[in-house]
């Protein structure tokens, strides 16, 4: 259907300042949405407290607001300004959960203001752990053993009839805060309690761990008329265990078979579908690299940090096809240059993103990684085979490094590598490389990484 002609004022709200787990994304997003919705003839107000944004330009919204992004400061300008609608899926996870709160509270409906987009009850059953579960089950849609929990001793008792190791997964937090991987109850004793903290609801998932599968990435896109399509997909060179936004991500997928590919696309389209959401939206794999097992781990019902990634990649704007989504418009209605929204992108290249890490800021701080994101970053380089991509990626990271090869691992004994590379670290490449250089085999290395072998080949193969 056309654009709604009964709204004439849109409040948008921002991510809120930089911070770590959120890799700066976001101001990307926004700022394409609030021209969309300019474009349309929409007056835009936006709240966003990062003044180091394009977003907050004044060319960008109609009115700017800098003020702190809580519920009792957003409430007050909705009250003052009396906007039509909100746009809540554009600020990642900090727009969402406000946007889901002043509709709680009743600000929403004490104002008149419409959620525009996917309908709050769709939120709710994407984020809320134990709502999501069931509705996957009533798919056929494969998901870990897991519970949601709300004290210690709950969490305990769970993870005892699970089984270790187990994945911590706070409801509601961005960038994988407060989760992780815990072994054994003393491990789960002392991360359970900062989880719990962290997460606005007081909720925590306990989940099986399949750390070691693959994990594979869909971007997909919803309209009202319930035409779907994936814009891209995406492949983590490190296996499950390491949250997306600090592993690096290659696109399209490079070693899935199109049954595989075509599989997991088909189950993302059937998830959309069945939450009815209505614009953009991630959905995460876990997929068994020695068979077609896969499982569902999460979908982020909103425009998300892999968006900005898919957009650039793909040259799909799927923040602004989101926010003409939102008011109404079809995606066989919106025109991205001489092609409609609804086709869906093909790429015949290899696009690399690689974090950027602050432990040079941060010396003191453990390289380590986990489920909780690290990255304050990332860059994304686009070359005709991966090796291409990989090494551009590399350079344009200004670590100092011109090639997969660092100093500091040159006089490390092999022994030392290979234990060094068992754990995910911001420099577990380069580690990778120098031992491949001394000869040490593709399969050891797999063997002590996970990393598909395909990968492991193509870091041997630039010399």
């Amino acid at each position: 259907m056309p654009k709604r002609t009964d709204l004439k004022r849109i409040l948008v709200i921002g991510s809120g300042p930089i911070v770590i787990g959120q890799a700066a994304e976001f101001d990307y997003a926004g700022t394409q949405a609030c021209l969309a919705l300019k474009e349309e003839g929409y007056e835009v107000i936006l709240c966003n407290s990062n003044p180091a944004t394009i977003m907050t330009d004044t060319s960008i919204a109609d009115k700017v607001y800098m003020e702190p992004l809580t519920l009792e400061y957003i409430a007050r300008i909705i009250r003052f300004e009396r906007p039509d609608a909100i746009l809540p899926g554009i600020g990642g996870q900090t727009g969402l959960n406000l946007a889901m709160q002043l509709e709680k509270k009743g600000v929403l409906r004490e104002c008149r203001v419409e959620l525009l987009g996917t309908r709050s009850s769709s939120i709710e059953m994407a984020e809320d752990r134990d709502e999501f579960k069931r509705l996957c089950e009533r798919l056929g849609e494969p998901v870990l053993p897991s519970e949601t929990v709300s004290s210690p001793e709950e969490a305990l008792r769970t993870a005892a009839k699970i089984g270790y190791p187990v994945v911590l997964r706070p409801a509601f937090t961005l960038g994988g805060t407060g989760g992780g991987f815990a072994d054994d109850e003393n491990e789960l004793s002392q991360m359970i309690r900062n989880a719990l903290e962290l997460s606005p609801v007081g909720q925590v998932l306990i989940e099986k761990s399949v750390k070691g599968f693959k994990e594979i990435e869909y971007e997909v896109m919803r309209d009202s008329n319930d035409t779907a399509i994936t814009v891209c997909n995406m492949e983590n060179l490190d296996p499950v265990g390491i949250h997306t936004g600090d592993s690096i991500v290659v696109c399209p997928s490079q070693t899935l078979t199109n049954r595989e590919y075509q599989m997991l696309r088909d189950s993302a389209l059937r998830v959309i579908r069945a939450l009815e959401i209505e614009g953009g939206c991630n959905v995460q794999f876990a997929l068994d690299p020695l068979s077609p097992q896969y499982y569902l781990i999460e979908v982020n019902p909103r425009v998300s940090r892999s968006s900005a990634l898919a957009s650039k990649a793909s040259g799909y704007p799927i923040a602004r096809v989101s926010a003409k989504i939102g008011i109404g418009m079809n995606l066989d209605e919106i025109q991205l240059a001489n092609t409609p929204a609804a086709f869906e992108p093909a790429l015949d290249y290899v696009v690399t993103k690689l974090p950027r890490f602050p432990f040079d800021k941060f010396a003191d701080a453990s390289n380590s990684l986990s489920t909780q994101m690290k990255a304050t970053g990332e860059v994304m380089s686009i070359g005709r085979t991966f090796e291409e991509s990989l090494l551009k990626g590399i350079r344009s990271l200004e670590t100092g490094a011109s090639h997969i090869q660092l100093e500091k691992f040159s006089s490390v004994p092999d022994g030392d590598l290979l234990e060094y590379i068992k754990t995910g670290t911001d420099d577990r490449i380069y580690a990778v490389a120098e031992l491949l250089r001394r000869g040490i085999l593709p399969d050891m290395i797999h063997e002590k990484t996970a990393i598909d072998r395909f990968f492991i080949y193509k870091i041997r193969k630039p010399r």
